[in-house]
């Protein structure tokens, strides 16, 4: 049991280094062994190419260790040496390049305590791009959503093996923006009125904001067994059409990679480990590499895998409505009813009177006034002695969220 326990513990690890996040399995850290984890990918898009290093972690610790102070670094056949520079969580070529198809690539790494590793000798494999994506309505297992696809071919059906990524982001709309912001102006301590709100108008945006994230699951698909190398209408994301990420605009990169059998190989027996289901199955996955190894010390364990892909990627958007235009829009992501609503539901959760005679129950200026200058609530108009105040995310969507309106957005 516990072996099965640590080795689902490894996986764990690896998908934390390859996609950033996971959830740990509670897994009891006696007998831990400190391993080296490498995520490499270099493809045939020239950019400045990144590799990550980590190292295991324990479920004491939140996030896998990374490895500083190693030299990494790539040749190839023609006596290239392609230098990677240490950065935040990874290490980033010094310049830019891309793989080629007339070359082949090795992996070398030093860690600062000495050891090296190397992995096997790899070569770009066939550059098919990616094709098109597609959205469309369906309903899976009984739920209305949208279906994101990918569709690739190679006439020389010698790609075979397909891996995908995404990276999503959703336009987020605050419903209960107001273009002026109410502001607490507090006077000397024992005043009476304690201060007073004056409006000034908004000098940075917070009713239009974009989320984005990243794919964190493996997606492979495999033409081997087909007739044609053809991948037609691979599922790469299903959204519900009640999720609120898809209320407004959505856009989508999907990132389409080719791999070699080994690679594909590998994957795939990650992707059957991590989800083969509860921890209390007899399965015994055993230790399981990749193509990167100790050079001084063959039985050391080291988990990961140099993969040469070619690479390409398209990108869609869509507004809710296009996908969905019978269907009612997703709620906002928090709670923000229009006045209607809070006259029937709660008015005195929202309703506040700004004056200041000293009865509570008729005048909540003083109240107003700290809501306003602890910002745990946004104004928005009603009356003109009555102030609806919500929470800060109805009204300004940097609550949750960043006004950084991404480079390759479109309206």
């Amino acid at each position: 049991m516990k072996k099965i326990l640590y080795y689902r513990f490894l996986i764990t690890i690896l998908l934390a280094s390859v996609f950033g996040c996971t959830t740990p399995y509670n897994y009891q850290a006696n007998g831990f062994e400190d391993v080296i984890v490498i995520a490499a990918t270099i493809t045939n898009e020239y950019k400045f190419q990144e590799i990550k290093i980590s190292r295991t972690y324990t479920l004491e610790e939140s996030a896998p260790k990374f490895e500083t102070e190693a030299v990494v670094y790539v040749t190839d056949d023609a006596n290239n040496r392609y230098e990677f520079e240490e950065g935040d969580n990874s290490y980033i070529s010094a310049t830019q390049f891309q793989a080629s198809p007339e070359r082949q690539y090795q992996l070398h790494v030093l860690t600062k305590n000495g050891k090296s590793y190397v992995s096997s000798i790899e070569k770009l494999t066939t550059q098919t791009p990616l094709e098109s994506i597609e959205a469309k309505a369906v309903t899976r297992n009984n739920v209305l959503g949208v279906e994101i696809t990918a569709n690739s071919s190679d006439p020389t059906n010698t790609s075979k093996y397909y891996r995908y990524e995404y990276e999503e982001t959703s336009q987020i709309i605050a419903p209960r923006w107001f273009p002026q912001k109410a502001v607490a102006n507090m006077f000397p301590a024992g005043s009476k009125p304690k201060g007073e709100i004056i409006f000034a108008d908004r000098t940075t945006e917070a009713r239009v904001c974009f989320s984005s994230q990243k794919s964190n699951t493996i997606l492979l698909t495999s033409t081997n067994n087909l007739s044609s190398d053809k991948v037609v209408n691979f599922p790469v994301r299903f959204i519900s059409s009640t999720d609120n990420y898809i209320r407004n605009r959505y856009s989508i990169l999907v990132k389409q990679y080719v791999q070699s059998l080994a690679s594909y190989t590998y994957y795939e027996t990650l992707k059957s480990i991590s989800s083969s289901g509860s921890l209390l199955s007899q399965t015994q996955p055993g230790f399981f590499s990749g193509n990167i190894k100790s050079v001084d010390n063959p039985r050391e364990k080291v988990i990961g895998f140099f993969d040469v892909s070619s690479y390409s990627e398209k990108r869609l958007f869509f507004n809710f409505i296009d996908i969905f235009p019978k269907e009612k829009i997703p709620e906002y992501q928090y709670h923000c009813p229009d006045e209607n609503q809070i006259i029937k539901e709660a008015p005195l959760l929202y309703f506040y009177n700004y004056c200041f005679i000293d009865d509570p129950l008729l005048c909540q200026g003083n109240e107003i006034l700290d809501l306003i200058s602890t910002n745990s609530k946004v104004y928005y108009p009603s009356k003109p002695t009555v102030y609806i105040l919500y929470p800060v995310a109805c009204g300004d969507c940097t609550a949750f969220s960043s006004n950084i309106k991404p480079s390759f957005w479109i309206d």
